[in-house]
């Protein structure tokens, strides 16, 4: 993430978690550490790996006290081994206890779908395929899951409702048919913006293509529908595939003939990387 993305976007969220956790005072910390006192602490990966999020992580210790240094032994998108050391903290003690949780949370998050999204990706690595996340996003932590996942070797989708046109079941039935919905769109939509369809039939499939649909988003379908649907496609129009895509049968989906995958698991299912601050001591 660049400086103005993590002043304009970030800083903002990273001061909601700090005042959610911190409402009055860190009475744990006051009562053992109520001077100011240098310190040092280690971050240390407890589980192999992917690791994203190492800015996040300090700037928030930089928004508790800019004085706080962390000095990095690994990078974003790095493998990381159990054991290995990632980062020396050096600062007021209180500033590194009371910044912990909320550092730690937002890093083992991150690095988890990192780690998930990579183990995803690698299962595409070869096949031209690309593989992009979803909307099913923690609230509040979307900037930060989406940010994961293209360190994990993934690619982002729409990132709101604003960022560009999905016709989904529901959009289809409000406008009364596939046709019609894509009509609506491509009248009230910008020139530049793509119109995606979200069609669960071959019969919607054919009428996503004759309505013009840049990109037709095959969903729950069969595999074997899928390759039928390709191939009615033939190229008229991008192909996405969805619907419950998960590490554990994404194989199946490789060979269908689509251009994207998306999977909603890449955030709303991976599961945290173990990481912590240890050895604490004055200095």
């Amino acid at each position: 993430m660049n400086r103005i993305t993590m002043k304009l976007n970030v800083d903002p969220l990273i001061l909601q978690a700090l005042a959610e956790d911190v409402t009055s005072e860190d009475i744990s910390t006051n009562a053992v550490m109520p001077e100011a006192r240098q310190g040092q602490v280690d971050l240390i990966c407890k589980q192999d790996g992917v690791i994203a999020g190492l800015e996040v992580f300090r700037r928030v210790f930089f928004l508790l006290d800019p004085d706080t240094k962390v000095k990095f032994e690994a990078a974003d998108g790095d493998r990381v081994l159990a054991g290995q050391k990632l980062a020396v903290l050096t600062g007021d003690i209180r500033v590194l206890l009371s910044g912990e949780r909320v550092a730690l949370n937002y890093l083992q998050r991150m690095s988890g779908i990192a780690t998930y999204t990579r183990t995803v990706a690698d299962l595409l690595e070869g096949s031209g395929v690309k593989l992009l996340d979803t909307r099913k996003t923690t609230p509040n932590m979307r900037i930060f899951e989406k940010y994961a996942v293209r360190v994990g070797g993934g690619c982002n989708h729409r990132y709101n409702l604003s960022d560009g046109i999905l016709l989904k079941d529901n959009h289809i039935g409000a406008a009364g048919s596939v046709r019609r919905a894509v009509e609506l769109a491509r009248e009230y939509a910008p020139f530049v913006r793509k119109i995606e369809v979200e069609v669960e039939t071959l019969d919607m499939v054919r009428e996503a293509v004759e309505a013009g649909a840049d990109i037709i988003m095959l969903d729950n379908m069969s595999p074997e529908t899928m390759k039928q649907a390709v191939a009615l496609i033939a190229g008229r129009a991008e192909t996405e595939c969805s619907g419950n895509v998960t590490r554990e049968n994404i194989a199946r989906l490789v060979d269908i003939g689509v251009n994207y995958i998306s999977s909603g698991a890449l955030t709303h299912s991976a599961p945290i990387l173990d990481i912590s601050m240890k050895h604490l001591h004055a200095i």
